[in-house]
């Protein structure tokens, strides 16, 4: 009986990343990984993400970012594939999302007028659980940007250790030209729409770019009104409109780092880190910094960057805070309440010698040019706090210089750590501080990925690491439900 059922399960047959079966390799290389232009077999992990990666351009010619995320993630594969191909039959499933939700949002500004914007939400993945997956509003938003997201949020839940799917959404809507009552209106009207298709046991949306603690609670507070729901302070779906540890995030990427440095015998104390992006992400990571020892030096937005050459101590973050609390702020008003900054100076940011950088502004920040000034300037770590804010060149740039890099796939993860759906599932410990679970899973998640990456003899690239081991997790149980 029990031979019978291991000759049935793929899982037993193939085994897991170990497996070493031969005859289960040559099985599936014999298969076609493609049949609507004939058969197309192949022999090699690289020729199988040649075949995928073209696939993706034919079908999407258009979709840049999401092209971009698949060009920086699949060659990372490679290795797992040349051990195990079954896995390239499971990256194929993934070029694809679930399901893919779009909508208009009309709402009234304050001079009556009638506005209207474009929703989404793409559900990517349930295999591990409901969607989760972060909100954005943004002007220059585009489906291509929300299905890349979509994507990457696959391989950080599944870090997470948390039973999480992913997904990500948002709209083409700049809040921070926008009144308070504004953006109200315009959340209703997104969540109106959106409630259609969340809910804790299917989908539960978090915060993202432009969707902070106000956004939270006109979101959250729709959803309630339309639906027969109660609202659970600091759980569940949006947590009850207010999050209990909304930084929790961002302390999860300074912690990540603080685990990179640890790994070579060093740490964050007395480091001098450049921050870029002054968002509640970017906050909340200078703010960790402080605590740490380390000593944050700027920050930046659309209108330019301030730098504090001696750095940011606490009182002067609280100004920053302060500025950016109000819609629509600049940061160039610092320099008023400040005599040590500088604005704009030096014209590039990345100019700025610095022990640590914090990328946490924008997609693509930090390209190959930028990349080697930070090299020459003596940069040791490089840590992505936003979504993919080193291109695919800078990243082979920190490689080749050593610089040390850490992935957004995993230093991020602290957004499903902190969701209010695994708060809800996997309450605190009696004594235990949602502060301290970040710091231990973390730990746990850079070793994971180190690993990883040593076992598939790319020892110290962290991004492949955390590549394939959110994808392995993924992966098997995508396995096990078949082709669906």
């Amino acid at each position: 009986m029990s031979s019978k059922i291991e000759h049935l399960s793929p899982l037993s047959q193939f085994g897991g990343v170990h497996g070493v079966s031969s005859k289960g390799q040559k099985t599936w290389r014999n298969k076609p990984l493609f049949r609507r232009d004939g058969d197309q077999r192949f022999k090699t992990g690289s020729e199988a993400v040649q075949m995928l990666l073209l696939a993706a351009h034919k079908k999407d010619p258009h979709s840049t970012e999401f092209l971009e995320t698949l060009e920086d993630t699949l060659p990372a594969l490679i290795p797992l594939l040349d051990r195990q191909p079954k896995y390239a039959w499971i990256a194929k499933q993934l070029l694809e999302p679930e399901r893919a939700i779009q909508f208009r949002v009309a709402w009234l500004d304050d001079m009556g007028y009638s506005r209207m914007n474009r929703g989404w939400r793409t559900q990517y993945s349930s295999t591990l659980g409901p969607y989760e997956g972060g909100l954005h509003f943004n002007g220059n938003l585009s489906s291509a940007q929300v299905k890349a997201l979509g994507l990457e949020t696959v391989f950080t839940n599944s870090l997470s250790g948390c039973s999480l799917g992913a997904a990500s959404g948002g709209a083409d809507f700049n809040p921070h030209n926008k009144s308070e009552s504004e953006t109200q209106r315009f959340c209703q009207s997104y969540m109106t729409e959106l409630s259609k298709y969340i809910g804790p046991d299917m989908d539960i949306p978090s915060m993202g770019y432009g969707v902070g603690l106000p956004e939270v609670g006109y979101l959250y507070g729709q959803y309630k009104r339309v639906n027969d729901h109660v609202a659970q302070k600091g759980r569940g779906v949006l947590w009850g409109g207010i999050p209990l540890y909304p930084e929790g995030v961002g302390h999860g990427v300074v912690y990540f780092a603080n685990e990179m440095l640890r790994d070579k015998g060093d740490s964050l104390k007395g480091k001098r880190c450049l921050v870029t992006g002054s968002g509640k992400l970017a906050l909340s990571i200078a703010g960790k910094l402080l605590e740490l020892g380390a000593i944050p030096i700027s920050f930046s937005d659309s209108n330019g960057h301030i730098v504090e050459t001696d750095g940011f101590d606490a009182a002067k973050l609280r100004t920053v805070v302060s500025i950016k609390n109000e819609r629509g702020a600049r940061l160039g008003r610092y320099i008023i309440s400040s005599t040590t900054a500088r604005f704009n100076d030096p014209e590039c940011i990345f100019d700025v010698p610095a022990d640590v950088v914090f990328a946490a502004a924008h997609r693509n920040e930090i390209d190959a040019d930028r990349a080697q000034r930070l090299a020459e300037n003596g940069c040791l770590a490089v840590i992505e706090g936003a979504n993919s804010p080193c291109t695919k060149a800078a990243k082979a740039v920190f490689r080749k210089r050593g610089v040390l890099f850490g992935p957004h796939m995993a230093t991020l993860a602290g957004n499903g750590i902190v969701s209010g759906f695994e708060l809800s599932s996997n309450p605190l410990l009696p004594g235990q501080s949602i502060d301290r679970r970040v710091e231990e899973q973390m730990a746990r998640i850079f070793a994971d990925v180190n690993n990883t990456a040593k076992e598939f003899n790319t020892r110290g690239d962290l991004h492949a690491g955390a590549v394939i081991s959110g994808f392995v997790k993924v992966a098997d149980v995508m396995l096990a439900h078949g082709a669906v």
